[in-house]
């Protein structure tokens, strides 16, 4: 039986050979090839080691292959982003491991982050914006759509159905209950569509200000601002002559120079600007109201105890698809996450159903 850390090498060999045939730059696809056969290759030792079948072996999981299928819709750049991840996490456990029984920490731990960077290194022919792939503190648009749309559906899936259960528990069902969930969907679908265009349009105007100060900084001090690039790269680890040959190239193409400063000085991901406040308030209003009906729906047809039955059935199993939902970017077991976030969902429409429930009797 395959073990969880060899499943993740397999998963990792299968989308490292999905970012190479699906790289248009020759040299990042090279680097993905070469990363694809190093996970391979450990793949094939526990074959070796385990006596089992390479071509059983080589399986990629349902969370691989929704990752590919992400990177068709969205674009791989976020599919790189995982895999940066899943080594830096790997790495941090094996450490954490050790430090807790008091093991010997050598170094090696990190090693699987340090390959990619190795390779890169030996690529004599890598720029600074190839660099820069390998380097995005965020991961992309598409990346954060998604996970938008999981907490989106999350939030108005759990407040509804609390408020919902309240109201249930007050009037056993009955009269305002289809009500009060219709007004708890919008009033909360409307306040996240404006908390979403605010964060976007505030953070937008504070970064287009500070990229106007780093572009005037790059036309009165240009030297200033070479080193500054090859002192960027050199601390990435790119031997310190290379460092300036990149340097010197970036800066002949300003706007080149400018958007590799933005983003690796500043932190700033130029792609996640040009998106649209009022598209964001739109996508957050929806998927607000898309987890929020649910628990209401049952409530159009049908009422009193029978309804409140019908409502927690389709809750509980939205729950579970959102909790499988987040292990996309969680890695934790399915089962594991998505019977927590029911355990967590029914717990909440538990209290606020039984304080309905007293509320309810007091009055009558």
């Amino acid at each position: 039986m395959k073990n969880s850390s060899v499943q993740t090498e397999v998963d990792a060999w299968y989308l490292y050979k999905r970012l190479a045939e699906t790289e248009e730059d020759a040299t990042i696809a090279g680097v993905f090839s070469q990363m694809s056969e190093i996970e391979r290759s450990h793949a094939e030792a526990f074959a070796r080691k385990e006596n089992v079948s390479l071509t059983n072996l080589m399986v990629p999981s349902w969370r691989a292959k929704t990752f590919d299928l992400i990177g068709k819709i969205f674009g791989y750049d976020y599919v790189l982003g995982v895999l940066m991840d899943t080594e830096k996490n790997i790495s941090s456990a094996i450490i954490s491991t050790k430090k807790n029984k008091n093991l010997e920490i050598t170094g090696t731990e990190t090693n699987h982050v340090k390959i990619l960077r190795s390779i890169l290194e030996k690529e004599e022919k890598v720029t600074g914006g190839q660099l820069s792939r390998f380097e995005k503190k965020h991961r992309s648009v598409g990346g954060n759509a998604i996970r938008a749309a999981v907490l989106g559906g999350n939030d108005g899936l759990v407040s509804n159905f609390s408020l919902v259960m309240g109201i249930a528990g007050a009037t056993a069902g009955q009269q305002g209950v289809l009500l009060a969930g219709c007004a708890g969907l919008l009033a909360g679908a409307l306040s996240m569509a404006l908390g979403e265009w605010i964060s976007v349009k505030s953070s937008q105007e504070l970064y287009e200000n500070q990229m106007k100060i780093e572009m005037e900084e790059l036309e009165t001090n240009p030297e200033g601002e070479k080193k500054e690039l090859a002192l960027i790269y050199i601390a990435k680890g790119i031997p310190e002559e290379q460092a300036h040959k990149m340097a010197v190239e970036v800066i002949k193409d300003k706007d080149h120079a400018h958007q590799i400063l933005v983003k690796e000085e500043l932190g700033i991901n130029e792609e996640e600007l040009k998106g649209s406040a009022i598209e964001a308030a739109v996508y957050s209003f929806l998927l607000f109201s898309l987890g929020a009906i649910i628990p209401v729906f049952p409530f159009i047809f049908a009422s009193g105890f029978h309804a409140i039955i019908i409502s927690v059935s389709m809750s509980a199993a939205g729950l579970f698809l959102i909790g499988a939902a987040i292990t996309l970017f969680t890695g934790k077991n399915v089962w594991y996450s998505g019977l927590r976030q029911v355990l967590f969902g029914l717990a909440a429409a538990a209290i606020t159903f039984g304080i309905g429930r007293l509320i309810g009797v007091s009055v009558s």
